[in-house]
């Protein structure tokens, strides 16, 4: 059988790496369902006229959907897909998912530093701040003159 291909209107590259990923994690096209729906929001008569959201539904896991982000639909589609694939990959691997380890390193950004941490860098701002204030130190002629 066949395995029927689609063109999301993104380079082949992208949509290589997405065939792939869908293949490591066992996901396929046959437990999909793809629905298109009108967008809402900007985008004027072209989003009033044209179903370019996609609605996916990943039948095994019950894991939906909903991609609106360009008007154009191929390219909605595409980000569906990811999208999806993401969120399967965080249910499966869990802590070792891509998804997963993103978020954990903006948590680690965002945590609260250590008090010393915060003092020793304090410390080092004093000691740049003294620095430049030296450097702008202009002498008088009456300093000239001892």
């Amino acid at each position: 059988m066949t395995e029927k291909r689609l063109h999301f209107g993104v380079s082949e590259k992208k949509e290589e790496e997405l065939r792939q990923k869908m293949k490591d994690l066992g996901i396929y096209e046959k437990d999909i369902v793809e629905k298109f729906v009108r967008s809402s929001g900007k985008g004027g008569q072209k989003v009033n006229k044209v179903s370019t959201c996609v609605y996916l539904k990943h039948i095994p896991t019950q894991i939906e959907v909903k991609c609106q982000r360009e008007r154009s639909q191929a390219i909605n589609r595409f980000l569906a897909r990811r999208r999806i694939v993401n969120k399967i990959e965080t249910l499966i691997r869990g802590k070792e998912s891509e998804e997963q380890q993103r978020i954990e390193k903006i948590k680690r950004q965002k945590r609260k530093r250590s008090k010393r941490a915060k003092l020793k860098m304090l410390e080092e701002k004093r000691k740049h701040s003294a620095k430049k204030k030296e450097r702008s130190f202009k002498p008088q002629p009456e300093d000239l003159e001892s």
